[in-house]
């Protein structure tokens, strides 16, 4: 029987802390599962979950589907198969190890030299490799383009993120419709970040269940001014304690 992945996608609005609480989950299910297989996919053209975790990214799977649309832009006589089995191998080749989990990076969105059949080649591979996985831990870019970008299919765990902003809530809102068109998922919750006023969370109009509100985080903070990862936080960091209560309430813990 075929070993089916965890995916937990973690979206939302630009600047309310998606990334650090996407590498926060990362770091949990490394302390949590010493044992199981965890692999980290950064859908973000900026590639900050790379900086988040500490891992320095040499090549990207835009890198590689790039050289495979140069090639065929430049008349080259390999055949198809030859181009898309080598894009294959590549990938493994992306892959960072990193104690405790692997990571990819996917890179720039699809533009210029956007070859259909290639680029569901590499979704389709990314599925495969996601399958050698325990768990995959996706984040992406602001707002919705993460979703239909479509990097998976369908996930097991969508994470929306907001802060107590009516724009936040506005933006997970909107992501949720759009995926519940675009992707399919089994579990769905809401996490608010940089919480300043904990009576106000009851009153915001999620369109999800509140798994958690996670109080500004100081100690974070000032980790992320030092340029130090997430790896690197005390364990009693508020930011922390809170991704652990959300991923207990969805039971990925």
């Amino acid at each position: 029987m075929e070993k089916k992945a965890k995916i937990i996608t973690v979206a939302g609005k630009g600047g309310v802390g998606k990334t650090s609480i996407c590498a926060c989950i990362v770091r949990r299910l490394v302390e949590a599962y010493p044992d199981k297989k965890i692999l980290a996919i950064d859908a973000d053209p900026a590639v900050g979950l790379s900086v988040a975790l500490g891992v320095d990214v040499k090549l990207t799977l835009d890198d590689i589907r790039m050289s495979i649309v140069d090639s065929v832009e430049n008349g080259e006589t390999k055949e198809a198969l030859e181009l898309l089995s080598e894009a294959r191998f590549r990938i493994f080749d992306a892959l960072v190890e990193m104690p405790g989990f692997a990571f990819l990076a996917i890179g720039r969105p699809e533009s210029s030299g956007c070859y259909c059949k290639v680029n569901s080649y590499l979704k389709e591979v990314i599925g495969i490799l996601a399958n050698s996985f325990d768990y995959v831990v996706i984040d992406g870019e602001a707002g919705i383009e993460q979703i239909q970008r479509r990097v998976m299919e369908r996930v097991s765990h969508l994470l929306l993120i907001t802060d107590q902003s009516k724009k936040g809530v506005q933006v997970i809102t909107t992501i949720k419709g759009v995926a519940d068109e675009l992707i399919s998922y089994d579990r769905i919750g809401a996490i608010i970040n940089r919480v300043t006023n904990p009576e106000l969370v009851a009153l915001m109009e999620c369109p999800v269940e509140v798994l958690t509100a996670i109080p500004a985080d100081n100690t974070f903070a000032a980790n992320d001014i030092r340029g130090k990862s997430v790896m690197e936080l005390p364990a009693d960091s508020v930011m922390l304690k809170g991704v652990e209560e959300a991923l207990r309430k969805i039971d990925i813990l």
